[in-house]
């Protein structure tokens, strides 16, 4: 599918730290992703942490203080933001303006910023146009879990569906109680640890039922968090998770490779979970 008329074709891709830290594949796949689709993509340098953590704990000035540099950065760095983190990208165009709602100056540099970001699913489809990207394939069955922050903060739900859905072979099976949330909450989970792992326990039964072969989530803490609970107890319940940049990028490798072998498509089911790190 070629890129919407007006799409960029240079991008800054944001590496939010949970990510960064705890799962870089995801950031890899990303861009990854976004190169594929023939654009030019750098990484957002100089920021560590957009305040999201600080802010979730009532650490409002530590949070303006992140939330600052940000902003001072990405001024330095033209070009449309695109975040694989629903969380990450609602505190930058939504929980900034929050925090500089008294301060003039501050609240129009972080307007211009807001109008800049963008969650990966949502720039896919909503700036690229793209929902079929070429040639992805995964011949199996995927469930998706919603994130929280994605859905409820920036109204992004069809889209990560939309992209799922584009790749060829896939059987998308629905998540019962798909928009529960997972338990991890940012701050939430290592302040209320045993609640969280309840809460998330009950999503992984959930996707014990759909007998996917694989789930896939578009924020990487609930991917952290539901991989952890699966872990949790010494067993691996229900499909192991990926992040969706991880699964189109492992779709488009997939898809790639056959293209090699005569035209011909194996029934067989690829690994989609060979992102170099399991869950």
């Amino acid at each position: 599918m070629a890129l919407a008329e007006d799409a960029p074709t240079r991008i800054r891709l944001f590496a939010p730290c949970l990510a960064s830290t705890f799962r870089p594949t995801v950031v890899e796949a990303a861009r990854r992703v976004l190169e594929h689709l023939g654009l030019d993509v750098a990484l957002v340098q100089g920021v560590t942490c957009c305040g999201q953590p600080a802010f979730n704990a009532g650490l409002w000035d530590e949070a303006r203080r992140l939330a600052q540099k940000t902003i001072a950065a990405l001024e330095a760095q033209p070009g449309p933001v695109v975040v694989p983190a629903g969380s990450c990208a609602a505190m930058m165009r939504k929980h900034y303006l929050t925090l500089f709602a008294d301060d003039p100056a501050w609240l129009s540099r972080a307007q211009a910023l807001s109008e800049r970001v963008f969650e990966f699913s949502e720039f896919l489809v909503r700036v690229l146009g793209q929902t079929r990207l070429p040639q992805a394939v995964w011949p199996g069955r995927v469930t998706y879990h919603a994130s929280c922050h994605l859905r409820r903060e920036l109204g992004v739900d069809a889209e990560p569906k939309a992209l799922l859905d584009g790749v060829e072979a896939v059987q998308r099976v629905p998540l019962p109680e798909e928009d529960v949330c997972c338990g991890f909450g940012g701050v939430f989970s290592s302040q209320h640890p045993d609640i969280a792992m309840a809460i998330g326990e009950h999503k992984v039964h959930a996707l014990v039922q759909t007998r996917a072969h694989i789930a896939v989530t578009a924020d990487p803490g609930c991917l952290l968090h539901i991989a952890g609970v699966r872990r949790s107890r010494g067993e691996r319940m229900g499909p192991p998770i990926v992040h969706l940049a991880e699964f189109l990028d492992a779709a488009i490798q997939y898809g790639k490779r056959q293209t090699t072998r005569a035209g011909v498509r194996p029934e067989a089911e690829p690994s989609a979970t060979n992102t170099k790190q399991k869950t």
